[in-house]
This record gives structure tokens, C-alpha cells and sequence, in this order.
């Protein structure tokens, strides 16, 4: 995994959680839930990034 891969899916993970607390705290139910989706597109890219790696390191 390349590092600026590492990168970006870091600060899409960390949008996410973002957009998910401040869904939390101003009880917004579509920003929370645009916060998770975000989270689980990140953790997504991540989980393909790995096992991209797995394969070439062979």
C-alpha cells in the first residue's frame, strides 16, 4: 500500500467520523449516517489495499 493510499484513506476515515459525531451531536440522522458510509468506504479501500499487497509482496 502506497503511502499516500495510507493517506487518503486515513482522512476519509477521519471525515467520517467527523461527519458522524457532529451527526451525533446535532441529532442529524442523514450526517451520521453519511459519516458511517464514509467510514465504511475508507475501511473498504484499506481491506482492497491489503490485500493488493499480500499478492505482490509474494
Amino acid at each position: 500500500m502506497g503511502l499516500g493510499d495510507k493517506i487518503g484513506n486515513s482522512a476519509e476515515d477521519a471525515m467520517g467520523k467527523a461527519k458522524e459525531g457532529f451527526g451525533d451531536a446535532t441529532d442529524n440522522e442523514k450526517l451520521q449516517a453519511d459519516g458511517q458510509k464514509d467510514q465504511t468506504k475508507a475501511n473498504i479501500k484499506q481491506a482492497g489495499e491489503h490485500v493488493k499487497d499480500a499478492f505482490t509482496d509474494k
